[in-house]
């Protein structure tokens, strides 16, 4: 599998410095590459069902040397019936990878909010289901490493991703190469759905799929809960270009 590794350095390991053993031989700037606030990738993911278009995500993975933060907003297609449903999220991770903050607003058509914060080794989320609602809230004992998959916010998955790349990637004579066939577990959280789950992760290999109307070769990578698998194909800058959702007819396209 050849893949850019100074892509690998530069991107993932501000993300986790738990991988630093990747960084490159002899390298004296990998320290500042990170002081400066850099937007890593940002864009736009279409999705849809049984090929209709029904909603746009849009965001942003920013770094610095205080760690990360994925912005991002889902808004649905607008409905003749009525308006658009939008929601918004904002992930704070330590340079660590692990979080810091995580905050969830619905805008429209109803008003909703939620925040998950560490409470010492732990995780805890309050939240609102409206405006004069009281505040609830719901402790887990999950880490502070568990990733976070919000429901529409599909940038979240890239930074898992990008994680299991950093854990199980190699350097070989100046190349990124990842095992076939190695599955990687890791602890989610959903805090819309206040759930968590058990998530697995194997790289597939390279595959040649119709993107945009050509033939495009990529990374693929599934990801497979109890609930069913996903399939996503990554370009060589490990950026995500597509998901299927096995199950729901349900495609997401970098626009």
């Amino acid at each position: 599998m050849k893949l850019s590794y100074r892509f690998l350095v530069f991107l993932i390991v501000p993300l986790l410095a738990c991988v630093a053993a990747l960084a490159v031989p002899g390298s004296n700037d990998k320290g500042k590459e990170v002081e400066k606030e850099q937007t890593v990738d940002s864009g736009s993911f279409g999705v849809f069902m049984n090929g209709h278009r029904v909603g746009t995500e849009t965001f942003s993975v920013i770094q610095d040397r205080s760690g990360s933060v994925i912005k991002s907003e889902f808004k649905t297609e607008n409905d003749p019936n009525g308006a658009a449903s939008v929601q918004s999220s904002e992930m704070h991770l330590n340079p660590n990878g692990e979080i810091r903050r995580y905050d969830w607003k619905e805008i429209s058509p109803e008003q909703a909010n939620s925040v998950v914060l560490p409470n010492d080794q732990f995780l805890n989320q309050k939240f609102r289901s409206g405006p004069q609602a009281k505040e609830q809230e719901q402790p887990y004992l999950l880490p502070t490493s568990t990733s976070i998959l919000d429901d529409y916010f599909f940038v979240h998955r890239e930074i898992l991703v990008w994680k299991f790349l950093a854990a199980s990637c190699k350097q070989e004579n100046g190349e990124v190469k990842c095992p076939l066939k190695q599955r990687a577990q890791f602890g989610t959280l959903d805090p819309r759905q206040h759930s968590s789950a058990p998530l697995s992760a194997e790289f597939l290999g390279r595959e040649k799929i119709t993107f945009k109307g050509s033939q495009q070769e990529f990374n693929k990578i599934e990801l497979k809960t109890e609930a069913g698998a996903w399939q996503l194909w990554l370009d060589d800058k490990f950026k995500l270009v597509r998901i299927w959702i096995e199950g729901d007819n349900t495609e997401v396209i970098r626009d």
